[in-house]
């Protein structure tokens, strides 16, 4: 099984010891936080004030409050995830593993990109066909332009965590592409050369094609 002893897709060498500091400071943990934070918004506000009499206030489509709610906890679980998995890829030492690990980002991150678009739009088209002069508009208005808001601001930060995951399996396909084809300048030529050679050059001329040297004949006296 192969190893990431020397650092793959974009982290250290497998056994590096844990670095809060650094760790908080990537893009793609900042960028989860952020997203987690959107996404809490997102089905807090809807679960809190976005039904009335057993109804979604958003033109009472059930479906757009369920979507929304269903998106924003899963959301909020993923990121929560590969937080987990951001702290301890550096400690993956299969390269194999990491890349599944970044796969799996590249995948869910495009996503949740496409879901959160899909979201906005659902939910901005629910709220535009809804009574803005019902009681049950009045009762949750705030809540659901915050959702609504959210969700927009959700497409760009899944899309920002799409891009660092698309980046990163670049740069591993790169190590791997780099790592299988450079040659070893030092090392040994397959082809040994005959024994006994002190000149080091492995076609020498075989031992065999040098042939004794024939006396010179003399004629018999009688």
């Amino acid at each position: 099984m192969s190893t990431a002893t020397g650092g793959a897709f974009g982290a250290g060498k497998a056994g590096a010891p844990f670095d809060p500091l650094q760790y908080i400071k990537r893009p793609q943990v900042i960028l989860r936080a952020v997203s987690s934070l959107f996404a809490i918004i997102v089905f807090g506000c809807i679960s809190s004030k976005a039904w009335y009499a057993h109804a979604c206030i958003m033109n009472r489509d059930d479906n757009a409050c369920g979507y929304g709610t269903g998106i924003g906890v899963l959301a909020f679980l993923i990121c929560i995830g590969f937080l987990i998995v951001d702290a301890f890829f550096e400690n993956l030492s299969s390269v194999q593993h990491r890349k599944y690990a970044v796969l799996a980002d590249l995948g869910i991150s495009g996503l949740w990109t496409f879901l959160w678009f899909v979201g906005f739009c659902y939910l901005t088209d629910a709220w535009r066909k809804t009574d803005k002069g019902s009681m049950e508009a009045t009762h949750g208005k705030d809540n659901v332009q915050a959702a609504i808001a959210f969700s927009f601001f959700s497409i760009f930060t899944w899309g920002a965590i799409t891009f660092f995951a698309v980046r990163r399996y670049r740069m591993g396909a790169q190590e791997a592409f780099a790592s299988g084809y450079d040659q070893d300048p030092n090392a040994s030529s397959p082809y040994s050369s005959f024994p006994g050679s002190d000149t080091g050059d492995p076609y020498q001329q075989p031992p065999f094609s040098q042939q004794k040297e024939v006396p010179d004949y003399q004629q018999p006296t009688y």
